[in-house]
């Protein structure tokens, strides 16, 4: 039977591929990421996908045609049915498939959806998810094949490793848990019942239209419930999930935010006590705070490139044991296998905790003061976008600027650091600036605003994005 299949144009991604489901992604799109994918892995000598799915009311549909263009590729695919992201990397890793696709939205509204793939033990992503396009526009696949399928339930063995890991102290912990309505709610009640402490969950139950709140963990909105809820039971932490739990957020005891960097300051002091002289990478949106406290925790920071495909590439370059992302992915490769995975970090995070004297808070409040803007995103056209970095960069080199130039462009001043980078998923600029004082940000603001107006951009109105980090 003759194939091609072309996508919208809107939906191959950086790092992968989501839609608005009815309008620029169909259950035909599904199929044909699974005819596609299967054809590559045939290629590479492959035989057997892992598939999961999260709770969003269009996953059981572009699931089921997902399977039917992996098996139409000969491909015995795995089901390991509802659940979070990482249980499905869990089962990719362990059962040594030769690929897997998690049919997840991640954090978008409930009307998005979309597809996450890995290569064996590979991300996949940028080039190659292009290249998938164009293969699929082509017809360029296998021979029609028969393949099959069967449900695999990994969810028993997920949660023991899961608890495995846990190296708490006598301290009893009461801890709450906002799931957010994500696709990890029946893990995460089983996996509570195993931990010591006492837990509460909140919006325990799977519902892909997020009743509660947007569920996305990196906005201050969207933890006001938590945050309440902390308070209410007296609890000495509360943990936070997006809508597939692969990233994670988190506040203390106070009720205050620990951002994705400041969540990984504390990570990072506990894996160099283990791992000293470790690589620590963070990407170049975090804070310098947390770059000079792994450093004085005898690591070696390493700045890298925003994107959680990106992050675990450089982590198996370098063989660095951590790795995170102000967007809440955290990734372990210490003692763990090196993806991003919420329910995880929480429990790292936890045994952490038990182990110390004091409350959380008093990290949080005893890490250097800085005052940021929150992520500033603004929109730029798509041909434009790349061109303006290379413009400001340019600029910034005739002056004699401090630039890292990894990921758009980071420029240290005496005030502090100001950034700006164009996105790989989006239409967008996006900018982020930090100083150790209100003035020193308001003139690294400045900064950023007469660079894009050199570029013949308007800038944004950046007054009153201040917040304290």
């Amino acid at each position: 039977m003759a194939f091609n299949h072309g996508f919208s144009a809107t939906s191959l991604r950086e790092y992968d591929i989501r839609g608005i489901v009815g309008q620029t992604l169909h259950a035909a799109d599904a199929f044909a990421i699974g005819r596609t994918f299967g054809s590559i892995v045939a290629r590479n000598d492959g035989k057997t996908v892992a598939v999961g799915y999260d709770g969003r009311l269009s996953s059981p549909e572009l699931e089921q045609a997902l399977v039917e263009g992996l098996k139409a590729s000969g491909m015995e695919v795995l089901r390991v049915g509802l659940g979070p992201t990482p249980m499905l990397y869990y089962a990719a890793t362990t059962l040594e498939t030769d690929g897997c696709i998690m049919v997840t939205g991640s954090h978008n509204p409930p009307n998005y959806n979309g597809f996450k793939m890995m290569l064996g033990r590979k991300p996949f992503f940028g080039q190659q998810i292009q290249e998938l396009g164009r293969l699929s526009a082509a017809g360029d696949v296998v021979a029609e094949g028969t393949g099959s399928d069967r449900a695999v339930d990994v969810s028993h063995d997920y949660i023991a490793r899961l608890i495995s890991d846990w190296d708490g102290g006598d301290r009893i912990l009461k801890v709450v848990w906002d799931n957010g309505n994500s696709s990890a709610g029946d893990i995460l009640t089983r996996l509570v019942r195993s931990l010591p402490g006492e837990h509460t969950v909140l919006n325990g139950d799977i519902d892909g239209t997020f009743p509660a709140h947007h569920p996305d963990p990196t906005v201050a909105k969207n933890l006001e419930q938590l945050i309440a809820a902390v308070a209410e039971k007296q609890a000495d932490i509360g943990i936070a999930f997006d809508g597939d739990a692969d990233r994670i957020g988190v506040v203390d005891n106070k009720g205050q935010i620990l951002w994705g960097d400041q969540l990984l300051v504390v990570l990072s002091r506990d894996v160099l006590r283990t791992h000293p002289g470790a690589t620590i990478i963070a990407d170049v949106k975090a804070s310098q705070v947390l770059f000079d406290e792994v450093q004085r925790a005898g690591g070696v920071p390493l700045m890298w490139k925003t994107g959680h495909s990106l992050i675990k590439a450089k982590m198996a370059e370098t063989g660095s044991p951590l790795a995170g992302e102000m967007s809440g992915h955290v990734f372990f490769a210490d003692r763990w296998y090196g993806f991003d995975d919420a329910l995880y970090a929480g429990v790292r995070v936890l045994g952490i905790l038990a182990r110390m004297d004091g409350p959380l808070s008093d990290v949080k409040d005893a890490l250097p003061h800085a005052v940021s803007t929150p992520e500033l995103r603004f929109d730029c056209d798509d041909t434009r976008k790349f061109g303006v970095i290379d413009e400001v960069a340019a600029r910034l080199k005739q002056t004699g600027a401090q630039v890292s130039a990894i990921d758009g462009v980071r420029v240290r001043t005496a005030d502090g650091w100001w950034l700006l980078r164009a996105s790989n998923t989006q239409a967008v600029l996006v900018a982020r600036a930090e100083a150790f004082s209100d003035e020193g940000l308001e003139r690294l603001k400045a900064e950023l605003v007469h660079q894009l107006e050199a570029s013949g951009l308007e800038a944004p109105d950046f007054s009153g994005e201040n917040a304290g980090h």
